[in-house]
C-alpha cells in the first residue's frame, strides 16, 4: 500500500485529533502546515488552535478521527466515548500499540455505529511525526483503508498494508521488541568496551560499518555516548510494548528470553524513577555515573506524572486532571506484571519494599530449584 505520488489529498477536509502528546501533537502540526483543517481533543485543555471542550464536538466537527493514546485502557475508553457521536460518515483512525484483542474490541465498537475503523500503528519518533514522515502498518475492511488512506498519507512516507485488524498490532509489537532488544545489546557493549579502555567513539565507528548497524543505533548510538536521554520514545511506554509481548508470548506458551531480558531492565529504569526518559536510558545501569545524590537503592515512586508523550485517555470525558502531558498517569509495572502473571497491561507498583536489584533473577532461581 506504497503511496502513489499523485494521490489527493482532502485538505479542505476537518481532521480530528486525539491526544497532544509528542506524536499526537507533531501530526497535529504537520497536518496544519499541510494546509488540513485541524481540530484536537486532549484530557485538560491546551492553548491551541481549534482546541474543542469533548470527544463528542469532535465528532460532530470531523468526518476524520486520529486517536493517538498510549494504552489499551485509554483506547478502549476513548472509542466508547466516541460511539456516542458516531455515525456512517465517520472514520476513526487507531494508533496506539496495543494488544490485538484490544484492537479488534475498539474496531467492534466503531463499527457497531455504522463508522469505519483503520487500524493505523505507526513507527517514528517525535521528528517523524513533525515532518509527516511515519510509516503505517495498517489493517482494516477495503472500504476503511480506502477511504483512510488520504489520511494517512499526509502524514507518512510509506504505508505497509498487514491484514485484518489486530495483525497490524502483532507486527508493530513484535518489531518493538527488536528495537528494545538492540538498544539493551549496545548498552551492554558500550560497557564492555568501556571495560576494556577503549574510547567509546571507537565502537560507534566499528558499528557503522558493520552490518548489524540500524536506523536505531544511528539514531541512539550519538545520544547514548552523550548521556542524552530526552524522549523519543519513552521508558514507559516501550515498557508497556514489551509487557504486551511478554503477555502474547505467555498465551502462545513461548519463552522470550531476549525480551524478558530487556523488559526487566526497562523495569528497572522504572524503578529509579526514569519512565519519561528515553528507552536508552538503559544505559544509565552500564555507564551511570554516580552525583551527590547517588543511592545504591532504587526507590519505588509514587506514580510518576506522564511527560508530553502519547497520553491516556481516562473513562470520563468531562474529566481535566488527568492525561495531560505532564499528567499522564503512569505505567509503574509490579514484579508480577513484569514476569508476565498480571491480566494488565498498565499494573501500578505497589507501594511496598522498594525493588532490590537481582530480585528477578532471585525469584527465577527459587522457582527452577523447587524453593518456596
Amino acid at each position: 500500500m506504497e503511496r502513489p505520488a499523485s494521490a489527493t489529498q482532502p485538505k479542505h477536509t476537518n481532521i480530528g485529533v486525539v491526544g497532544l502528546g509528542i506524536i499526537g501533537r507533531g501530526i497535529a502540526g504537520h497536518l496544519r502546515r499541510k494546509g488540513f483543517s485541524v481540530f484536537v481533543w486532549n484530557r485538560s485543555p491546551r492553548p491551541v488552535p481549534n482546541f474543542v471542550g469533548s470527544l463528542g464536538e469532535l465528532a460532530g466537527l470531523c468526518n476524520y478521527i486520529q486517536i493517538f493514546v498510549s494504552d489499551d485502557d485509554a483506547l478502549l475508553q476513548t472509542v466508547e466515548q466516541l460511539s456516542e457521536k458516531l455515525t456512517s460518515r465517520h472514520v476513526v483512525l487507531a494508533h496506539s500499540t496495543v494488544a490485538p484483542d484490544s484492537m479488534r474490541a475498539a474496531a467492534e465498537t466503531v463499527e457497531r455505529r455504522g463508522a469505519r475503523f483503520v487500524e493505523a500503528c505507526f513507527t517514528g519518533s517525535k521528528g517523524a511525526a513533525e515532518q509527516g514522515e511515519l510509516v503505517y502498518y495498517v489493517g482494516g475492511t477495503d472500504e476503511a483503508l480506502r477511504e483512510g488512506r488520504l489520511i494517512l498519507e499526509a502524514s507518512s512516507k510509506e504505508i505497509l498494508h498487514i491484514g485484518p485488524v489486530g495483525q497490524a498490532s502483532a507486527i508493530k509489537v513484535a518489531t518493538n521488541m527488536v528495537s528494545a532488544a538492540s538498544v539493551q545489546a549496545t548498552a551492554e557493549a558500550l560497557a564492555l568496551v568501556q571495560a576494556e579502555g577503549l574510547p567509546l567513539e571507537k565502537f560507534v565507528e566499528a558499528m557503522r560499518v558493520n552490518a548489524s548497524y540500524s536506523a536505531t543505533l544511528a539514531m541512539k548510538l550519538p545520544k547514548m555516548i552523550g548521556r542524552d536521554f530526552a524522549p523519543h520514545f519513552s521508558v514507559k511506554h516501550m515498557l508497556k510494548d514489551v509487557q504486551i509481548a511478554s503477555q502474547i508470548a505467555l498465551s502462545h506458551y513461548l519463552d522470550l528470553g531476549v525480551t524478558a531480558a530487556a523488559r526487566d531492565q526497562l523495569f528497572e529504569q522504572m524503578q529509579w524513577g526514569h519512565g519519561d526518559d528515553d528507552y536508552s536510558a538503559v544505559l544509565r545501569k552500564y555507564l551511570h555515573e554516580p552525583g551527590p545524590g547517588f543511592s545504591e537503592e532504587p526507590q519505588i515512586q509514587e506514580p510518576l506524572e506522564q511527560s508530553d508523550a502519547e497520553e491516556s485517555i481516562a473513562a470520563s470525558a468531562g474529566a481535566e486532571t488527568q492525561n495531560v502531558e505532564p499528567q499522564e498517569a503512569a505505567l509503574v509495572a509490579s514484579p508480577e506484571s513484569v514476569l508476565g502473571f498480571s491480566g494488565t497491561m498498565n499494573a501500578t507498583a505497589p507501594p511496598a519494599t522498594p525493588l532490590r536489584r537481582g530480585f528477578l533473577k532471585q525469584l527465577l532461581s527459587r522457582f527452577s530449584s523447587g524453593e518456596e
